[in-house]
């Protein structure tokens, strides 16, 4: 059973951590026990200080959700080595239902693929290739046990060779005349239990004769072959199967397709679709960062259903959802954000409401369904709301909200307005991080009117840290902007004392223009009493946005 990921949305703040996890806890006590929580972004100090407070670990990180090719490759895949022989290889073909068989060597790196194809060609050369018809490439071990039956005397018998199969199915006298045109000691000779064929064949020295039928060696024959070193294999076949085995006891890497296409098993399968439907091979090693082949991708694996499956907290952009949401199912969405653009493929389930956390819905889906809250979650989710709603003081606040907090604050013991103090003491973001990952940390693109933008915000007690680093902070968020090619890039830094923030902006003059706060240096304004991202800032800056064109 694939796991579900509940997931908040990149450069995840506290609320999106803590639903996230009790979202995953509520799913699991209601059914779904396959629900994980995940994150796509680091944590901050913030966010580690109320983990560590309620004693939860950090969820999994996943950073990307695309299918790849380890989702749809078949793992440990059948394989052979270099010394199998073609009739082995086409034998586990044949049962296995395949058309290529990955060539290891002893260390699992692929030296090839064998296919049915290649090897078809090599038993059935083309008309102006018919000598090959008659080479046989092996030892008298693997010719031995290729065929089945049993080396009588063999000289040298693991050493590999290019030999020239004649059969014997003519008179004496026409294999007398015929034995001269090739080199006595490059033959392989198949007769029946003819002791005059033999014989001749032993006096003149040929490399080694094979009597099929299972037929006995004379004692005579015997005592002369190993007198002249010449080597003797009995065959259980006739003579038509016996000669079909030994041109097949030729060890597959002279068949092998060498220059083969290989892909990684963390590569995404829309990057390599393209590439895998114009190869000639139907099948694909996959290989681990080591090296080794860990699967086979097969042309058909691309047509697979991708099992991972998602569950949306605290947004339903897919702007802001982790890597690939787009690419995999969504089960459901949690959220109090606006509603975007985001697309589903069927029916989900899609609860929004206008209150100031995700934390708030979690909390109340317990609540709803009866189900037992524990009190580690519980206290996830009261850090969550209070974090979003600074305490119940931001806009976004609600009756429900204070509601729901009153109920955690039993479930917990713990005292909201006390812990809130200690939450936004413990960690400033201008202190412990380098601008330029300060002002991503809790950051969000949109897209409105073809144009995209992202909005940041950064909560401080006081503006001592920003104003002692201000130049610093606009020059990382104007590089961030032209980075990536945002029409603004907006960062609320928000004293969650005096209710009041800054805005730090960044972006094309025409839209700077529109914005009627007082601009108290070029590219910071002071916006008293505005605190809320959601409600306060981002209407204001798309109404900007509108009057720029």
């Amino acid at each position: 059973m694939s796991e579900i990921l509940v997931i908040g949305h990149r450069n995840p703040d506290t609320d999106a951590i803590c639903s996230a996890v009790g979202y995953a806890e509520f799913k699991r006590r209601t059914g779904m026990a396959n629900a994980v929580a995940a994150r796509c972004g680091d944590t901050n100090e913030r966010i580690d200080f109320v983990l560590r407070t309620f004693g939860v670990p950090a969820p999994k990180f996943v950073s990307d959700v695309s299918p790849r090719v380890r989702d749809v490759m078949a793992p440990h895949p059948i394989s052979v080595s270099a010394d199998t022989s073609a009739a082995e290889a086409l034998m586990i073909l044949e049962d296995r239902g395949k058309r290529v068989l990955p060539v290891l060597n002893a260390e699992g790196v692929c030296l090839g693929l064998v296919s049915v194809f290649k090897m078809t060609r090599f038993f059935y050369p083309a008309p102006d290739r018919l000598f090959d018809s008659r080479r046989v490439v092996a030892s008298l071990n693997s010719l031995a046990r290729t065929l089945g039956g049993e080396l009588v005397h063999g000289i040298d018998p693991d050493r590999e060779e290019d030999l020239v199969m004649m059969i014997s199915a003519m008179s004496l006298g026409s294999f007398v005349q015929r034995l001269p045109i090739y080199q006595p000691e490059k033959l392989l000779v198949i007769v029946g239990d003819r002791d005059d064929v033999q014989q001749v064949a032993i006096d003149e020295r040929i490399r080694v004769l094979i009597v099929t039928g299972g037929l006995p060696v004379a004692e005579t024959v015997l005592r002369d072959a190993k007198a002249g070193g010449v080597s003797i294999v009995r065959s259980p076949h006739d003579t038509a199967t016996t000669a079909m085995l030994c041109r097949a006891a030729i060890s597959v890497r002279h068949l092998l397709n060498e220059h083969v296409l290989t892909f990684n098993e963390d590569e995404a399968l829309a990057g390599i679709r393209s590439l895998a439907a114009e190869s000639q091979f139907q099948g694909f090693p996959v290989v681990g960062d080591d090296g080794r082949v860990v699967g086979m991708l097969s042309k058909s694996d691309f047509l697979k259903s991708i099992e991972r499956k998602l569950i949306l907290v605290d947004h339903n952009e897919l702007s802001q959802a982790v890597r690939g949401a787009d690419q995999v199912e969504i089960l459901e969405i949690i959220d109090h954000h606006r509603i975007g653009t985001l697309t589903t493929h069927q029916p989900i389930l899609f609860r929004n409401e206008p209150v100031g956390s995700t934390s708030t819905i979690v909390a109340d889906c317990f609540l709803r369904a009866q189900v037992e809250l524990p009190q580690h979650i519980a206290g996830l989710l009261l850090a969550g709301l209070v974090s979003d709603t600074l305490n119940l003081t931001s806009p976004t606040t609600t009756p429900r909200d204070a509601e729901i907090l009153t109920v955690l604050e039993k479930i917990t013991r713990i005292n909201a307005a006390r812990f809130t103090e200690k939450l936004f003491e413990s960690g400033s973001l201008l202190i412990a991080r380098p601008a330029a990952q300060a002002i991503t940390t809790d950051c969000k693109e949109y897209a409105e009117q073809d144009r995209r933008f992202s909005v940041a915000q950064i909560e401080e007690i006081g503006f001592d840290q920003f104003n002692k680093r201000k130049d610093e902070v606009l020059a990382a968020l104007r590089e961030y902007q032209q980075s990536r090619e945002y029409y603004f890039a907006a960062l609320l830094v928000t004293d969650v004392v005096r209710q009041s923030s800054l805005l730090v902006i960044a972006g094309e003059e025409s839209f700077l223009k529109q914005i009627d706060y007082p601009e108290i240096e070029p590219g910071i304004y002071e916006l008293i009493s505005v605190v809320s991202r959601k409600k306060q800032l981002l209407p204001f800056l798309t109404h900007c946005l509108k009057r720029a064109g």
